[in-house]
C-alpha cells in the first residue's frame, strides 16, 4: 500500500486512540503509564506550533522503536507522507551513533520540532526526580549530548 492509497490522513483522534492502544501497557522509567508522555509531547508539539502531521507523529514517536507497532503497520496506515516520515525521523535504530541519528532529523522537515518536545518532557525536571541518581545522571547527560547534536538551546 503506498500513501496516495489513503488519500485523508486519519484523524488525530484516532491516531492518539491507536498510540494509546498500543502503549496501554508501557509504563516509563518512572513507573508512570508511557501515554502520559505521548500526551506531553503531543501537547508539546502544539504549544509549539506544530502542524497535525507533527502532533501525529509525537502521537507516534515512540511506536515502530519501542515495538508498540511495526513497520509494516507504519508503511501501511492511513497517514500523511510527512508524518509517517517524521516518525521514521524519530525512530532510533539499534546501535546507531547518536550523530547519524541527529542528522536524520535535521534533514527531514518537521522532525526536529517532535524531537525538541520529545527531549523537554524526557529532561523535565519533575520527571527525572523520580528516577535513582545514576539514571537520572545518565538521561541527563544523554538528553543535553542529543539537544547539543540538534543545535537546541535553551526550552
Amino acid at each position: 500500500m503506498t500513501d496516495t492509497d489513503h488519500p485523508t490522513p486519519l484523524p488525530l483522534a484516532a491516531v492518539e486512540t491507536i498510540a494509546r492502544t498500543a502503549h496501554a501497557r508501557q509504563k516509563d522509567k518512572a513507573g508512570r503509564p508511557y501515554t502520559e508522555h505521548l500526551r506531553a509531547v503531543a501537547d508539546g508539539v502544539r504549544t509549539r506550533g506544530g502542524d497535525d502531521a507533527q502532533i501525529a507523529a509525537a502521537w507516534l514517536h515512540d511506536a515502530v522503536e519501542d515495538d508498540a507497532l511495526t513497520d509494516q503497520w507504519l508503511e501501511e496506515a492511513p497517514l500523511s507522507p510527512r508524518t509517517k516520515a517524521i516518525v521514521r525521523a524519530v525512530t532510533k535504530h539499534p546501535g546507531e551513533p547518536p550523530e547519524a541519528y541527529a542528522t536524520r532529523i535535521l534533514t527531514t522537515p518537521g522532525a526536529l520540532l517532535v524531537k525538541e518536545a520529545d527531549l523537554a518532557h524526557n529532561a523535565d525536571p519533575s520527571r527525572l526526580a523520580a528516577l535513582d541518581e545514576p539514571t537520572r545522571k545518565r538521561l541527563t547527560e544523554k538528553y543535553a549530548r542529543m539537544r547539543a547534536l540538534l543545535g537546541l538551546t535553551g526550552d
